[in-house]
């Protein structure tokens, strides 16, 4: 099966419905409310099948211009590796490079934690691109926190400005 990724309206319901799927991600339920309370504001990207089922969720965060962050992004565990996720990171940094940013980012479990399936996340952002930068304790001691980027500006044509980006 072939998926286009698209931008959407706010799909709350799909994203609870999504994180419910995937509780071994997912399993806390005060960042699953935040996580759908951000769905009803936050940029949203979806995959939907053709009876315009949601399968997958991502979640943008624009901080600057030249820089954006993958706030959430969630796929229907039926649907894992099917390539969803891929097609939504494909369709952002499109959309992003039309746009001039050049830098995405997205935060995930570090690796000093034990946790298997985060460990498949960050190989999955690492086949899309995404080099690890730092891990901190921005979640707290127990939830490492492993900053991923990036770089699109060596995708982009344009001097470079005074504080070093493309324009």
């Amino acid at each position: 099966m072939t998926f286009a990724a698209t931008r959407d309206q706010a799909v709350p319901d799909d994203v609870a419905r999504l994180l419910a799927s995937v509780p071994e991600w997912f399993g806390q339920p005060e960042s699953n409310a935040e996580y759908i309370q951000s769905a009803r504001s936050k940029e949203t990207w979806t995959v939907r099948n053709a009876a315009g089922t949601v399968l997958g969720v991502l979640l943008v965060d624009r901080h600057y211009a030249h820089s954006i962050e993958i706030h959430l992004m969630v796929v229907d565990r039926e649907h894992h590796s099917s390539g969803i996720g891929s097609v939504l990171c494909a369709a952002l940094e499109s959309d992003a490079l039309a746009g001039g940013v050049q830098l995405l980012q997205v935060k995930t479990l570090g690796p000093s934690h034990p946790d298997a399936g985060y460990a498949k996340t960050r190989r999955f952002y690492e086949s899309q691109g995404f080099l690890p930068l730092e891990e901190t304790d921005l979640w707290g001691p127990e939830t490492p926190c492993l900053i991923m980027v990036k770089p699109l500006a060596g995708k982009q044509r344009g001097k470079r400005n005074s504080a070093g980006f493309r324009g």
